[in-house]
């Protein structure tokens, strides 16, 4: 009886644990031409990165980079949780979202607006963000 029980129990626990909260999506494969960039700007460069996230990226993603901003309530995907999305993903990947965007949201590509040294100054700031 206490083997059956202990079978039951421990199946009720496996299908009660396969209906948790979905994992994280992953990210995409970043293209040749982004893939393993590093950023090489020092960590003063976040000062300079955040003067433009308040010019292109506060009012979709916020003071914090939360996802909260202004514009971005009722955005529909939401916008990125930056700090978050940050602490899963590299340099190349950051780098390659400001730059291209991403279709399917309303995430615009700023490679032409920005050049490739205020889009570091963003990812140094990004990464500033807790």
């Amino acid at each position: 009886m206490k083997k059956i029980l202990f079978v039951v129990l421990s199946l009720f626990a496996f299908v009660l644990s396969a209906c948790g909260t979905p994992a994280a999506a992953t990210p995409e494969a970043i293209p040749a031409e982004f893939a393993g960039k590093t950023n090489t700007l020092g960590a003063d460069s976040a000062t300079a990165g955040a003067e433009i996230y308040k010019t292109y990226c506060l009012a979709c993603h916020g003071e914090k980079g939360a996802g909260d901003g202004p514009a971005g309530v009722g955005l529909s995907p939401k916008p990125k949780d930056l700090p978050e999305l940050a602490a899963t993903v590299g340099d190349d990947y950051l780098f390659w979202r400001i730059a291209k965007g991403k279709p399917g949201t309303s995430m615009v590509g700023w490679q032409g607006t920005l050049d490739d040294e205020k889009i570091w100054q963003v990812v140094s700031f990004i990464r500033s963000l807790k």
